[in-house]
């Protein structure tokens, strides 16, 4: 990854993260709309370009890594709260010991998806025999964090945290991709190694995008007309990027 990709993953949580610190509102309709757009998007990835590079030897090994994956990122969303996909459940007077699950939960999460960023050239050059770029990957992550970013901000300043520690907390969260990335690219991964990671994001990502589209209208069995067509663009984004 170039130094402006590491840069564009980190602003993208400042800018979400921004975005709430100015509005400072709770606006569950256009988060809905925005999530589902970001959902299929990310759903749309994951089975057009991360599945076909970790299957691509024919082994079943790595669907136990994405289920894997999956129940990793559910253990994590017992820390986080949902604030992936836009749960918002504000405690006022829980200061620390409410914090401090959430940002566990958050850091991990954002630290496993920024682990293919660092070598996802490398992993699907080997499969594919020629450069693949992870742009669209990488785009998919900052549609994510984005509002992730606007959900953690709004959710520490309703519970009363002041603005220091509501920055700071957005700074950590911010460097947890990036540093994700960094990891993988010092390490030097084995093609096995980034196959087994990039299997665990996968489930990850699946937990997430089927979540965010279920609940896209507070998890009835119905949807708007505005979710749906955020959801049919999202997953006409992904669709373009394999032709």
């Amino acid at each position: 990854m170039s130094f402006t990709e590491y840069l564009l993953l980190f602003s993208s949580v400042l800018v979400g993260g921004g975005i709430a610190f100015y509005l400072r509102r709770n606006d569950q309709n256009v988060l809905r709309i925005v999530l589902a757009l970001t959902g299929a998007y990310i759903l749309g990835i994951t089975v057009l370009h991360l599945m076909p590079g970790v299957f691509l030897e024919g082994s079943h090994t790595p669907g136990l890594y994405i289920l894997l994956g999956f129940f990793i990122q559910l253990f994590l969303e017992q820390f986080s709260g949902g604030v992936e996909h836009g749960h918002l459940h504000a405690k006022k007077g829980k200061k620390l010991g409410f914090a401090l699950p959430i940002m566990i939960g958050l850091c991990v999460h954002a630290f496993l998806e920024g682990v293919p960023l660092g070598n996802y050239e490398n992993m699907h050059t080997h499969a594919h025999g020629h450069d693949h770029s992870h742009s669209h990957f990488l785009f998919g992550i900052i549609l994510h964090k984005a509002p992730a970013a606007f959900t953690l901000v709004l959710l520490l300043l309703m519970s009363e945290f002041s603005k220091k520690t509501t920055v700071i907390c957005l700074f950590i969260f911010a460097i947890m991709s990036p540093l994700g990335g960094m990891t993988a690219e010092l390490l030097d991964l084995s093609l096995s190694a980034q196959r087994i990671v990039t299997a665990i994001v996968i489930g990850s990502f699946l937990h997430i995008s089927t979540t965010i589209i279920f609940e896209a209208d507070g998890g009835k069995h119905s949807i708007s007309l505005k979710k749906l067509a955020a959801i049919i663009v999202g997953t006409g984004m992904a669709l373009l990027t394999v032709i």
